[in-house]
Order: C-alpha cells, then sequence, then structure tokens
C-alpha cells in the first residue's frame, strides 16, 4: 500500500523498526518541551499529513514502553485517521501517571498501523438472529 506523505519536521520518514512491526513510531514535533502533570492531558503536533486510500484507516496507538514506565497514554484509546481527512496528525496525550513526564521534540510519542476496513450498509429488521451467546455481555463467561 503506498501512503503518500507531507513531512514538515526535521525527523526521518515512519519507518518500521523491525521487519515484524506493524506500526511506525510518531514523533513529538514542539518548538519547546511539554511538561505533562499528572492526569494532564495536551496536544502534540508531528509535522506529518498523509493521505490514504479510500477503503483504508490509520490508527494512532499509544506505546507500550511509555504506557508501562511512565503512564502515558492516549485520551481516547485509539485515534483514527480517516482516509479523507489532510490536516496534521497531531496525538492527545495523557498522563495517567503519579509524576511530572516531559516530552521533547523528536520524542516517540505514539504508532501508526494502517487497517483496511469496510462502511456498512445497515439494515433495519424488527429482531436480530439468534445465538448460543444472546444477549450476555459484560463478564457473562465468568472469570
Amino acid at each position: 500500500m503506498k501512503v503518500k506523505i507531507v513531512k514538515n519536521n526535521p525527523f526521518k520518514l515512519p519507518t518500521y523498526e523491525t521487519k515484524g512491526s506493524a506500526g511506525v513510531d510518531l514523533r513529538a514535533y514542539v518548538e519547546k518541551p511539554v511538561v505533562l502533570k499528572p492526569l494532564e492531558r495536551a496536544l502534540i503536533s508531528t509535522g506529518i499529513f498523509i493521505e490514504l486510500p479510500e477503503g483504508y484507516e490509520a490508527q494512532v496507538r499509544a506505546r507500550s514502553g511509555l504506557a508501562i514506565k511512565h503512564g502515558i497514554s492516549l485520551v481516547n484509546g485509539i485515534g483514527t485517521i480517516d482516509s479523507d481527512y489532510r490536516g496534521e496528525i497531531k496525538i492527545i496525550l495523557i498522563n495517567l501517571g503519579s509524576k511530572e513526564f516531559t516530552i521533547n521534540n523528536g520524542d516517540r510519542i505514539a504508532q501508526m498501523v494502517f487497517i483496511k476496513h469496510e462502511q456498512a450498509d445497515f439494515q433495519l429488521v424488527q429482531e436480530l438472529g439468534g445465538t448460543e451467546r444472546g444477549t450476555g455481555g459484560f463478564g457473562h463467561t465468568g472469570v
């Protein structure tokens, strides 16, 4: 899959760090360090813009190392970049840790994964087909 990219930052293009990597790292593009206090959130620029083929989305996800070591996550869990979006990719970070965390220019702050998707054609019905599970939800299978 080809993804067009405009890069307004001084960093290398996003790359896959290993042969088996699903995502590419996104770097902070900030004029000065951003300090996130516990439970504080910030919108962090990356300086990149992409053009995805129709039928694909880019998912922005937290980096596991930042999450486990510092409690840094994404406010919305996973961010979706639609194929018709042409704005700058920005990351909504939150500090769920107990200490301040500093984001410096060039820090790897998130990862981006490309996913093929389809749009649903909803059909209004009066009832749904049955299954063995039925309406069993949260925790219905036990611990």
